[in-house]
């Protein structure tokens, strides 16, 4: 099987707005985010306004199949699995929209049903970046290390472009697989593997 390698940090599609684009605005994020209900947006922990670059098709494919695995998972063992149109509220500040995340069942319960309706004020178990053609690697690679400050217990970066998952874990070393068939994490996943084959071969 061969790939199309790019360096790291290359983005070969590039938007006319070269996004992420970060904004200073007067108006609250939940304000901001209610008049513009078709972008994608997260904020960052210094109150910045981050526009996020829509995924094109293959990115949407491939994001779709991860969520469907991590669902199905879900639905075996346990806990609520969300795609990346939720938004949580970080305790830095921050709120973020992973691609794919995982809560386990007794910690979101724990939230009122209030809170559970709006921007979950809460840290997720396990969060999944996918690299998308316009993603520069250093921003996301930050974006994983702010989650992993935040209290997530693990993050994978997958990045089809490379053919490498890149794992997060508190006071742990980066590691880095090339090209693996599977992922998992038997302690805080217990049974789950991606499958990473249908990732590769687009």
């Amino acid at each position: 099987m061969s790939h199309s390698r790019v360096h790291e940090d290359q983005a070969p599609y590039q938007s006319a707005f070269d996004l992420p684009l970060t904004l200073r605005v007067n108006d609250s994020f939940e304000e901001f985010v209610r008049l513009n209900p078709d972008l994608g947006v997260e904020q960052n922990s210094n109150g910045e306004i981050v526009i996020l670059s829509p995924p094109g098709g293959e990115s949407s494919n491939l994001n779709s199949e991860i969520t469907f695995q991590l669902r199905g998972w879900a639905k075996r063992f346990g806990g609520t699995t969300f795609d990346s149109s939720v938004i949580f509220c970080l305790p830095d500040g921050s709120k973020r929209s992973p691609d794919a995340s995982w809560i386990s069942s007794e910690r979101w319960m724990s939230l009122s049903q209030e809170d559970r309706r709006k921007f979950p004020p809460m840290v997720p178990d396990f969060v999944i970046e996918l690299r998308s053609y316009s993603d520069r690697l250093k921003q996301l690679q930050t974006k994983m290390q702010s989650y992993i400050d935040n209290g997530v217990r693990l993050g994978w970066l997958i990045d089809p472009q490379t053919s490498r998952v890149h794992i997060y874990q508190p006071s742990k070393t980066i590691e880095i697989l090339e090209s693996p068939e599977t992922v998992s994490h038997a302690q805080i996943l217990p049974a789950f593997s991606l499958d990473l084959k249908p990732i590769w071969k687009q």
